[in-house]
């Protein structure tokens, strides 16, 4: 059978790229590039390269370097609004042949190739999601416009946006599944678990229900509403969560589960956590 994680490029897309995602919890992708080609990737996330990749370190994501210093200027403020470093590393090969580079996701979890041409051009994904790309690949910020959702989404608020038509490589934690969501076909996520979506997906909040299951169910306030037609894409172990789970368990907390809970202070001193 042929391995789902591996791509090789098709003869008549110039621009495409080979690529295979190798391991199983810490994946990393492994890239193949032909001289003058060129892949961008968070700065940090090499592995290993050949020597005939070169690197170069630019303002934003390398697509705007066109629009001067004032393109580069707004691509790097736009990540360092989703949280993300200033800079990214541009990879070319310069050399003859065939070369490979490497980057690995820095959390546990998959890493998830996606041809940005067949979800429409467009993918919006957690702040943190991106790990790499084919140059060329735009990488702005995407706003929850309505207001509730604005101040209340936590993980949800701002996400990044990627555009463009070559392969994305993006970051989930834990497993991720994909859903299919019919026109007007609705599903609530835990707002961390929103790994991506396609801009079709309508994107809002819901609170879960009654006060007793606000104060005991653990789950926080609030639901994503995602609402189709379009793809969904769910983690299920976000970066925040597995963060939470170690800081509780440093601090000796490590048996609560309702880390969502507000009487979750409470709930420790009952279970004995104090």
């Amino acid at each position: 059978m042929p391995n789902p994680w591996q791509h090789s490029r098709q003869s008549s897309i110039a621009d495409d790229i080979d690529f295979e995602i190798k391991g199983h919890e810490l994946q990393f992708v492994e890239i193949e590039l032909d001289p003058g080609e060129s892949a961008v990737a968070e700065a940090g996330a090499m592995v290993w390269k050949d020597a005939a990749i070169g690197m170069t370190t630019v303002f934003g994501d390398g697509a705007g370097q066109q629009g001067g210093f004032m393109g580069a200027l707004m691509g790097a403020g736009k990540r360092l609004l989703t949280g993300e470093s200033l800079f990214t590393t541009v990879y070319t090969h310069n050399g003859a042949g065939k070369a490979r580079v490497a980057f690995a996701a820095p959390t546990p979890g998959h890493i998830l190739p996606i041809k940005l041409d067949s979800v429409g051009g467009t993918l919006i994904c957690q702040k943190d999601a991106f790990l790499a790309a084919a140059k060329g690949v735009s990488i702005g910020i995407a706003f929850q416009k309505r207001v509730m959702t604005g101040l209340f989404g936590g993980e949800g608020f701002i996400m990044q946006k990627l555009d463009g038509d070559g392969w994305v490589f993006v970051q989930m934690g834990g497993t991720v599944i994909e859903r299919n969501l019919a026109p007007g076909e609705v599903l609530h996520v835990d707002t961390g678990c929103v790994a991506a979506f396609t801009p079709s997906v309508g994107f809002d909040l819901e609170t879960v229900g009654g006060v007793k299951s606000m104060l005991f169910g653990g789950e926080g306030v609030f639901f994503a509403r995602l609402t189709g037609p379009g793809k969904v894409w769910i983690q299920s172990l976000p970066f925040s969560r597995l963060a939470g789970r170690m800081m509780q368990a440093a601090m000796g907390r490590g048996q609560n589960r309702g880390e969502g809970s507000i009487l979750g202070e409470l709930g420790d001193f009952i279970g004995g956590n104090h």
